[in-house]
């Protein structure tokens, strides 16, 4: 049986599916929805509370994807038994299924995510494998080990010299399956206790608090502005929860492009060391050179500095680390070993040859100079509007211009056979969303099609709803 219930959702501000979503939880953990209630269906709720059936199905989908809620198909969407939910249950990376490629009429064009140029990247790779082929010897049947990667390490911090890291080497850092591995290695490092919180910037990659909810951390949001995150509302977020960590990124913030100014920087540590925070300072998105000072330069006790070559070179390698704070970087090797062993030797081979031979170096300026190339394109066509970039970074941000909601925006786009993603991905589940889109410079979109996917944009955001024809 459908069980009657019709929340107030004046109560709550913000937008209505963010509103009914709050509505539910509360709702769920008060146990006037008890465990096994069946909800009423979206078009009977939509009606009853004056809203969209689109708006309830988006609230019931976040509050399902929580597991507080469970959906049947044929038989509804009920309130979730409560045992432990036994892992994640949405993925970072989707690529496009058959139904959503189906719906559009026309070819479609991605530019939800910044992905790398083909610049020789296959070839170069291949020509190293075949050179390490014939070396292949028994010590590639044995586990890695803690020191037969010194000689890797060495190589990326002499690539990453010129990111103003201050006084680092390879006793510092801990090699990673790519950046997102080393998010979730820092915090195995720094989580202690039951349920600890996790500070994040209220918009960021989602892969921060996804990373530390399967560590069991909960995850509260920071406020931004065009600089970053706020250290004042840091302040305050460690008054009200406490908190152990604050993964932050202060070069190329994602998805609003902001940056830093060093006075901002200075504050935001002198925030962390009043509250005793471990720093995560994510820097896979550098640009060419470095905007200041890194937070790990300006509070090296206490930062875990996360970087990659998946925005450089290659995201298929898998390779990252993380420049741990001083001291620290045997115990954060430890937790790679005991998470993994280690680097595989394909890997470490490949790349530590990439670095020696100075083809990394080669292919990071090719594939900046075709991001440089895609800027300039997308500058061209849609320069007239209010955008956030950076030279050097692989997206923009669009503010929406009077007249557009970033949810219709993206929905039309998508129509017209053109991905690009809404602030509200990037939103925690409780968090305010900005008016704006994400648009990546998609480097392995042809450029004719890159090209046309901008001017279709352009199209949509010179003709909001209420101009458009019947």
């Amino acid at each position: 049986m459908t069980t009657i219930w019709r929340p107030d959702l004046t109560q709550f501000d913000g937008p209505k599916y963010l509103a009914l979503s709050r509505a539910l939880r509360d709702a769920v953990r008060r146990g006037e929805l008890t465990e096994g209630s069946r909800l009423p269906p979206v078009r009977e709720l939509a009606w009853q509370l004056a809203i969209t059936p689109g708006t309830v199905a988006r609230a019931y989908q976040i509050v399902t994807h929580e597991g507080l809620l469970e959906a049947t198909v044929g038989r509804g969407t009920f309130v979730a038994a409560r045992a432990p939910r036994l892992g994640p249950t949405h993925p970072i990376f989707e690529e496009l299924d058959a139904d959503r490629i189906a719906a559009v009429t026309q070819p479609i064009v991605d530019l939800r995510s910044p992905q790398l140029p083909d610049v020789g990247q296959g070839a170069a790779i291949s020509a190293i494998l075949i050179q390490i082929a014939g070396h292949l010897g028994p010590d590639h049947l044995e586990y890695p080990s803690l020191r037969r990667d010194v000689p890797l390490r060495q190589a990326y911090a002499d690539w990453l010299g010129d990111q103003a890291l201050g006084s680092f080497g390879a006793d510092d850092m801990a090699l990673t399956l790519g950046g997102q591995n080393a998010v979730g290695i820092a915090l195995q490092c720094c989580l202690r206790g039951d349920r600890p919180y996790v500070f994040c910037e209220e918009l960021a990659y989602a892969g921060f608090r996804r990373a530390a909810r399967l560590n069991r951390a909960e995850v509260a949001p920071v406020a931004l502005d065009s600089e970053g995150m706020i250290p004042e509302a840091l302040d305050a977020a460690c008054r009200r929860y406490g908190g152990r960590i604050v993964c932050v990124t202060p070069d190329a913030q994602n998805p609003t492009a902001a940056c830093m100014s060093l006075e901002r920087r200075i504050a935001l540590v002198q925030v962390a060391r009043a509250h005793d925070l471990q720093i995560i300072e994510d820097n896979c998105y550098s640009v060419a050179q470095a905007t200041g000072p890194s937070l790990r330069a300006l509070a090296p006790e206490r930062t875990w500095h996360v970087t990659s070559i998946s925005k450089s070179i290659s995201a298929g390698l898998r390779f990252g680390a993380i420049v741990c704070p001083t001291g620290l970087g045997e115990a954060a090797r430890l937790a790679t070993q005991h998470s993994y062993f280690g680097l595989p030797r394909p890997v470490s081979d490949i790349v530590y040859a990439l670095f020696r031979s100075g083809e990394a170096a080669r292919l990071r300026d090719l594939v900046q100079a075709a991001f440089a190339r895609r800027l300039e394109l997308a500058l061209n066509i849609l320069g007239r509007h209010d955008m956030r970039w950076q030279k050097g970074l692989s997206f923009i941000w669009l503010p929406m211009p009077r007249g557009w909601r970033a949810s219709t925006f993206t929905r039309l786009a998508e129509a017209s056979g053109v991905l690009i993603r809404s602030a509200d991905e990037y939103a925690l589940t409780d968090g305010r969303a900005p008016n704006a889109v994400r648009i990546a410079l998609a480097g392995a979109v042809p450029e004719s099609d890159f090209m046309s996917a901008l001017t279709k944009i352009a199209e949509l955001l010179d003709n909001p709803p209420d101009d458009l024809p019947v």
